[in-house]
């Protein structure tokens, strides 16, 4: 019987894999090249990473067959097989806030999160990411988010702790059956009426990482309540609560903004102004402040709320 080896992570970052095609598919897509060595293969099938990277991976013992076995310089091309390697990671800053554990059994993760830090690891932040953060807290590998949450936003997060049991979380978000409660603080407007809904037909904008509303049947819907005002020399805010009824990106940011009452410290909505990476002066004052759903194990009603607070 063959068992797939796969090297550990390492300080919270997996190694990733590499399929290694058929000969047959090789000269389908492939114009017929083939490969005498798995060493020929990466450099061809990656040509934005170097030869010599390849080599240092090779010589410092970072490629691996899925057979648990090193490559070599020399190792054929093994067709239909898999390996494994580890990226080199640029030195990253450190992102000076910490994530608190709200709860936890054996399948189910629930963190809060604080502002500045992405979720998942991205071109910029690998292992300065929340999940990478909590793989080498609690050195598990299998940990997996179950929604989404911008690297913006602060607050509730769920996580999954076991592949059997992910299916059962996720099919609830997809099914619309967790209740989200944020709060936003905003400005003011008096000619506005609260409570109020709101919807769009939103899709992806221009720049990439932005969505924007457009004509069409509307793919996105927000309740908006008012909970109170401040006005001081500067400025009329307000502190609103938001229920998403969907699970657009960005969504409550981009219906805010198209009210006329952007949430405070957006870079994005209602106009882009990119900041630097550790610019942590102006956080986005958006909370995701409760999550609320019938447990899909035990069949009880539970409810997780954030420790952080938005001052008005």
């Amino acid at each position: 019987m063959h068992i797939s080896f796969k090297p550990p992570m390492i300080d919270g970052v997996s190694p990733s894999c590499v399929f290694l095609p058929s000969l047959k598919n090789l000269q389908k897509t492939n114009g017929g090249q083939s490969y005498a060595t798995i060493l020929e293969f990466l450099i061809q099938q990656f040509p934005q990473i170097s030869k010599q990277i390849w080599l240092d991976r090779i010589e410092a013992q970072k490629i691996y067959h899925e057979a648990g076995t090193l490559v070599g310089l020399d190792s054929p091309y093994a067709p239909n097989s898999k390996i494994y390697y580890y990226r080199e990671l640029p030195y990253e800053e450190p992102i000076p806030f910490e994530e608190q554990i709200l709860f936890q059994n054996e399948h189910l993760l629930v963190v809060d999160k604080p502002h500045f830090l992405p979720v998942t690891p991205t071109g910029r932040f690998v292992k300065q990411s929340l999940l990478v953060r909590l793989k080498q807290r609690l050195n598990c590998e299998d940990i997996t988010p179950i929604h989404r949450l911008d690297r913006e936003t602060a607050g509730v997060m769920l996580f999954s702790l076991q592949p059997q049991t992910r299916p059962l979380y996720q099919t609830l978000f997809q099914d619309r059956k967790v209740s989200k409660q944020y709060q936003a603080i905003a400005a003011y407007r008096d000619d506005l009426e609260f409570p109020r809904n709101y919807q769009s037909h939103m899709v992806k904008g221009q720049p990439f990482f932005t969505m924007q509303e457009t004509e069409g049947p509307a793919n996105s819907f927000t309740r908006i309540e008012l909970l109170e005002t401040r006005q001081d020399l500067s400025q009329h805010l307000a502190r609103y609560q938001l229920y998403p009824l969907s699970g657009k990106q960005h969504q409550l940011r981009v219906h805010m903004a198209a009210l006329g009452i952007p949430i405070l410290n957006d870079p994005f909505y209602p106009k882009v102004q990119l900041k630097a990476d550790n610019d942590y002066s102006a956080p986005l004052q958006l909370l995701a402040q409760r999550i609320a759903f019938v447990d899909p194990l035990t069949r009880q009603a539970v409810e997780y709320n954030s420790l952080q607070t938005l001052i008005l």
